[in-house]
């Protein structure tokens, strides 16, 4: 059996709070939270979850790895909107208006953008 994707790990230096970030915007929860490891999901035997990490050092440069959320065209603007309401920011990571996609930061600036809605991983 091949392996299965478990966690997205995201290197943070305010664990809880980026946690509750992400949850927020998932609409899903905080499963566990020890000093040096905060897991959310959207619940406790979902296949696969988030796990926020600490680091010390700043993030730089534009991510290597970011996240793609997607949803309904009728809600898409409402959900950038509610997004930005928690915390995040626009990001600029060298668009060129054309896209069919918005890039945010998270309050720790790691990118993630909001796409044009999706039925399968492909289209």
């Amino acid at each position: 059996m091949p392996v299965s994707l478990h966690h997205i790990v995201i290197d943070a230096h305010d664990l809880p709070g980026l946690a509750r970030f992400w949850a927020a915007v998932l609409g899903w929860r905080i499963l566990s939270e020890r000093e040096r490891e905060v897991v959310i999901g959207p619940e406790e035997t979902a296949p696969t979850g988030i796990c926020f990490m600490p680091v010390t050092d700043r993030k730089t440069v534009k991510n290597r790895l970011h996240l793609d959320l997607t949803a309904p065209a009728e809600d898409r603007e409402a959900e950038i909107a509610r997004i930005l309401a928690l915390g995040a920011t626009p990001a600029d990571v060298g668009q060129t208006g054309d896209e069919s996609w918005t890039v945010l930061a998270d309050p720790e600036g790691n990118e993630f953008c909001v796409v044009r809605p999706k039925q399968t991983l492909i289209s």
